[in-house]
């Protein structure tokens, strides 16, 4: 497909769900601020069974969560404590350093969670790394939802087709859902970076079929269009002008600041979770995610 290179996922099969992962990869680490990209689902867990991420540490960086369904319990060591459902994002800025869990609510578990989504990281720019930590959870009401014959889209982050969402931005970021019922939906080129990622359906990128759960990174200036019949996420923004090095949960512009972080969660210098201190996932030997130099 002239003027767009695919990346396909790595699979992490979890048992009662399915991750993949297109972002980093060894083709490309990032795509705007997006440094890591995972779609998990969708998934029915049996009754009682949920998901349970247990406390853990990020630095130099933001996560955003968005859910086609179910819902998840955000706790992180700032003492937020939200549960999002469908139609909201949560924003995490991790910044100099935050720990976070991510768990099933009960009522989820006692009728069977549904887990379907988008779990994504988004770099931080290099004067904005050591932030202090934040979190920022926006309502289905602040994320403007277009509708046209055939077509409809939630933006989730930056502004597209005219409307602008309510999310934080540390670097211009787009972001959004796009639903397609037989509709046609122009991409817009105006940003540095811009990718697409088929969920569900079929789905056409300028006339020609997309593999579900491939990334698709459009080149500088394509103008393209979406058509057919599913769902399809946008994502991009301004490119970064220096590289991001990732290992495990921690990005960072510097390497030696990733190897602090690594002796910092080791020796619990990392805050406690609010409702959430007797568990943490321990440092791993050989990490899943890495960036490839």
């Amino acid at each position: 497909m002239e003027g767009v290179r695919a990346i396909a996922p790595s699979v992490h099969d979890l048992g009662d769900f399915k991750v993949r992962r297109v972002l980093p990869s060894r083709p490309r680490t990032m795509v705007g601020p997006f440094i890591f990209v995972d779609e998990f689902g969708p998934a029915q867990l049996d009754i009682g069974k949920g998901m349970d991420v247990r406390p853990h540490p990020h630095i130099n960086l933001a996560t955003v969560t968005y859910l086609f369904e179910g819902a998840i319990h955000h706790r992180d060591s700032i003492g937020s404590s939200k549960v999002i459902r469908p139609g909201a994002i949560n924003l995490m800025t991790a910044g100099e350093g935050i720990v976070h869990s991510e768990r099933s609510p009960q009522e989820e578990r006692e009728k069977g969670a549904r887990l379907y989504g988008m779990q994504t990281w988004l770099a931080l720019p290099e004067d904005k790394e050591e932030i202090a930590p934040g979190f920022d959870h926006v309502a289905e009401e602040g994320l403007p939802f277009i509708e046209d014959e055939g077509v409809s889209a939630r933006v989730l982050m930056g502004s597209l087709w005219g409307a602008s969402a309510a999310t934080p931005q540390h670097s211009p970021t787009i972001y959004a859902d796009i639903v397609l019922g037989g509709g046609k939906l122009p991409i817009d080129a105006e940003s540095d970076e811009r990718a697409v990622l088929v969920t569900e359906g079929e789905v056409l990128l300028d006339g020609e079929r997309l593999e579900p759960f491939t990334l698709y990174v459009l080149a500088p200036g394509h103008e393209a269009s979406l058509s057919g019949r599913g769902r399809v996420m946008l994502l991009g923004g301004e490119a970064f002008s220096s590289p991001r090095h990732v290992w495990w949960n921690f990005v960072s512009s510097r390497r030696e600041r990733i190897a602090q972080a690594k002796e910092d969660w080791q020796a619990r210098r990392f805050p406690l979770v609010p409702g959430d201190e007797q568990e943490r996932i321990p440092l791993p030997e050989v990490p899943k995610t890495v960036s490839y130099p």
